[in-house]
């Protein structure tokens, strides 16, 4: 790359770290990229990183050493994210969203990239600080979500069919009880999708009682993996307590009423914005 005044090169450098998050780039690097003195690498990275706090946009964290460098970790304020989801529950409540058994149409929602984008620097936000190794999600309607959550995590993601696929090689099935009506479902995950022991955040559109998120909690346990959070983009609030199979997870919004006879339909802001913490 040709050398750049500095304006061009903090324009540059702030696209090179938000198109590279949680990825360590030493001051070398930057320095070879822009043939410019580490100093002056430095004096630019410290202009971005207040930039990135005052406006929200995440956190510019530096390491130390001759491994170090910096590593740029996506983040949204509470009162940012908290405005955006208002305005998608608004969304949610539309009465012709309203499905048979209480659940709500989010096809076309989950279809908008900019709304994925929002909604995976959520999840990002809720779980920079998690030790994980990857996503997992079930096809097909959670595959938006656990993407857009991946790119703001740098995390692969793994999808867990309900039918095993051929393609797929050789897969560990198991049997699970899914929706208020106790159907037995299968779902599947071929062997060599997850490496043993890995550190898995799930992630899922809906749970109403949670046994397709628990159905995947117990594969997990074939592969000797470890649950290191759950996240949903929206849950029902009217399972009771002691009928949720899951009481650790992170939701984004909340069904609190559907009422099938006037459609009507209430739609919340989830456990994410009932900690004080920005």
């Amino acid at each position: 790359m040709k050398k750049l005044k500095r304006s061009a090169r903090l324009v540059d450098m702030t696209q090179y770290l938000l198109a590279r998050p949680h990825t360590l780039i030493s001051l070398t690097a930057f320095a070879d990229r822009y043939q410019s003195a580490k100093s002056s690498i430095s004096e630019d990275l410290a202009i971005i990183k207040e930039v990135f706090e005052e406006q929200g946009i995440g956190e510019l964290n530096t390491l130390a050493g001759a491994a170090g460098g910096v590593r740029f970790a996506p983040k949204t304020r509470k009162d940012v994210a908290l405005e955006r989801l208002l305005s998608i529950c608004r969304q949610l409540e539309q009465p012709d969203r309203l499905l048979p058994g209480g659940y709500l149409y989010m096809t076309d929602l989950l279809g908008q990239p900019a709304m994925m984008q929002e909604l995976g620097r959520m999840f990002a936000s809720a779980f920079a600080d998690r030790d994980i190794d990857v996503i997992m999600t079930v096809e097909t309607k959670g595959i938006p979500l656990a993407l857009a959550a991946s790119f703001f995590l740098n995390l692969p993601v793994v999808i867990v069919r309900r039918d095993h696929k051929v393609t797929e090689g050789s897969a560990v099935s198991i049997n699970y009880v899914s929706g208020s009506a106790k159907r037995i479902q299968t779902m599947s995950l071929g062997r060599r999708a997850l490496k043993e022991e890995s550190r898995v955040l799930i992630i899922d559109d809906f749970m109403k009682a949670g046994g397709t998120i628990q159905g995947m909690v117990d594969l997990l346990h074939e592969f000797r993996a470890v649950v290191a959070g759950v996240g949903v983009f929206v849950e029902s609030g009217e399972v009771a307590q002691d009928e949720r199979l899951l009481h650790d997870y992170v939701s984004l919004a909340r069904l609190t009423e559907v009422d099938l006879k006037t459609r009507q339909i209430k739609v919340q802001p989830g456990n994410y914005f009932n900690s004080d913490s920005k």
